[in-house]
């Protein structure tokens, strides 16, 4: 059974040790540090890195915000969870867009973060009902915050079906045996697609063409 390994940061110790406690079921997860803020998450990542990071929001001095960011720049292959008290659709938008795999609420059960954990490790993202609903919001209106991309968003047939495949939450080694292509391939086409918007990873991508309509 493969470990994975976590990391817990937020600034309340009694929300830590409660996570960490009520997740102890699940024998393949190994917590391996906790951090009070983005400055010591960062301190801790330099001398280790977890497989996932469970994230809050609000912490002094560097945030969950800034830290989510600075945290995908530097640590890639380190999946990023939010865990927060701010069910505002600005922030799932926001944080899914620049380095977040997944958002979820702190009244989620132990059951739905460890699904979590288990989903962005074998796919890259998770999306819960809470984020989901805000996409079908964010489909359903003409969203301001982005109008000069909309204009821009042009893909190739290929591009499109890796797209639309990553949004049935396909592996790319799924995609690439669809498609009769090698997984390199869809690895390429995935990179070249969050170079072009600006985005961090797939879990970007993904809400990213859900809220602008990139495929049928």
């Amino acid at each position: 059974m493969n470990i994975i390994k976590v990391g817990v940061a937020d600034d309340h110790k009694i929300f830590r040790k409660g996570v960490i406690l009520s997740l102890r079921q699940y024998t393949n997860l190994s917590f391996i540090f906790e951090a009070e803020n983005g400055e010591e998450l960062l301190t801790k990542l330099n001398e280790e890195q977890p497989d996932v990071v469970l994230m809050d929001l609000r912490m002094p001095g560097k945030d969950g915000i800034e830290s989510t960011k600075e945290v995908s720049k530097r640590y890639p292959n380190v999946k990023i969870l939010i865990l927060t008290m701010f069910e505002d659709e600005r922030f799932v938008s926001h944080l899914m867009e620049n380095g977040a795999n997944g958002y979820l609420l702190k009244n989620a059960d132990p059951s739905e973060i460890k699904k979590a954990i288990m989903e962005v490790m074998a796919k890259g993202y998770y999306l819960n009902n809470f984020v989901n609903r805000v996409l079908l919001r964010k489909s359903n209106t003409r969203n301001k915050a982005i109008p000069s991309l909309n204009s821009e968003i042009v893909m190739s047939d290929k591009e499109k079906e890796v797209v639309r495949l990553l949004c049935m939450e396909f592996t790319a080694a799924e995609i690439a045996q669809k498609m009769e292509i090698s997984p390199r391939t869809v690895e390429s086409i995935k990179d070249r697609l969050m170079e072009r918007f600006g985005l961090k990873n797939t879990a970007g991508l993904v809400f990213f063409a859900v809220k602008n309509n990139m495929i049928d």
